[in-house]
């Protein structure tokens, strides 16, 4: 020791006593970072209040404007009211859908009748029931549960981390959970008149925005390869539809100049089992509408994510599993 200068004498410290400082310190740490937890928690629920507070069934609700781009295939609006669709007014002009006697296009109009089904979104259900499930972690890991249990705070954070990425998930949409439109008719009575067979209308949410799909459908014979059109139901009754099944005068033109025949949407070669019958679609309609609330929300959410997952990596350095997984 007689070499060495003053300040390296003073720091020195025996093996024993190092291993109890850094002890200390880490423990000091942990202590430190469980109390600023609770303000984190504080603010968290603040957000996530927010974000449920957007998908509420408030009134007046969302009217949203639907028209296809560069076509007057879709005109019209719906309203959305939390996660249900309340009101709401469709015309369609496609060549498979015939349309009544004076009129300018076929209208789909959603039931307002009280004893009508629900449109509703499943993925805005599913979205606000991760929400309120993200405010009873929040409760629970602020109230009930012990605010100095290092394993107990990082379980809940760890649980509100993915029920927010969930929910996120849900509202930017094509989750492994989400049914697809073959899976998922609507039911024909939710419209004024019934929505006609040959029609199928899929709305989802795909990127904080609602996603209309409207679909002329007609039957395929699995046997021969065929297509039958399926009949549609019009003010006048059930009428049979006309059949696109062979070439058109411009199909078979396009034929003999060596053109192909022209493919007008993506799935124009696949076979569909809907409603328990192989069809083909005929006729696809996107239509897409920015919805505020839903992008707000998704915002939200996603600086929650971001919140919660910086401080559940400052726990886990802390507590010793930086790197680690889960």
């Amino acid at each position: 020791m007689a070499g060495l200068t003053g300040r390296e004498r003073f720091t020195i410290i025996a093996q024993p006593d190092l291993i109890e400082q850094e002890e200390s310190t880490l423990a000091r740490e942990l202590a430190w970072i469980l109390s600023s937890l609770q303000d984190t928690l504080q603010s968290l629920k603040a957000g996530l209040e927010e974000c449920a507070a957007l998908l509420a069934p408030s009134e007046p609700g969302s009217t949203l404007v639907l028209s296809s781009l560069r076509s007057e295939n879709l005109k019209g609006f719906i309203t959305r009211v939390g996660t249900r669709i309340v009101k709401g007014d469709i015309q369609l002009r496609l060549p498979s859908v015939p349309v009544p006697r004076g009129q300018p296009s076929y209208k789909l109009s959603i039931s307002t009748q009280p004893t009508a089904p629900t449109l509703a979104f499943e993925q805005l259900t599913t979205t606000r029931t991760l929400i309120n499930a993200c405010l009873d972690v929040v409760d629970a890991t602020r109230w009930t549960g012990d605010a100095t249990n290092a394993d107990f705070i990082s379980g809940q954070i760890r649980l509100l981390h993915e029920n927010i990425q969930e929910a996120k998930a849900a509202l930017k949409g094509w989750t492994p959970s989400q049914k697809l439109w073959y899976d998922d008719p609507v039911d024909p009575a939710a419209f004024t008149p019934a929505l006609p067979a040959n029609v199928s209308f899929h709305l989802c949410i795909s990127e904080a925005a609602v996603l209309l799909h409207v679909r002329t459908l007609e039957a395929t014979n699995s046997n021969t390869g065929t297509s039958t059109p399926l009949p549609v139901t019009t003010a006048a009754g059930l009428v049979p539809a006309p059949s696109y099944s062979g070439f058109s005068i411009r199909d078979r033109l396009a034929g003999v100049l060596g053109g192909g025949k022209q493919i007008v949407h993506d799935e124009a070669h696949e076979v569909f089992v809907y409603k328990g019958q192989e069809v083909r679609v005929k006729e696809k309609v996107r239509v897409e509408s920015q919805d505020p609330s839903l992008m707000a929300a998704m915002a939200k959410l996603g600086a929650l994510e971001r919140n919660v997952a910086l401080a559940r990596r400052a726990l886990d350095v802390v507590m010793g599993r930086d790197g680690e997984e889960g």
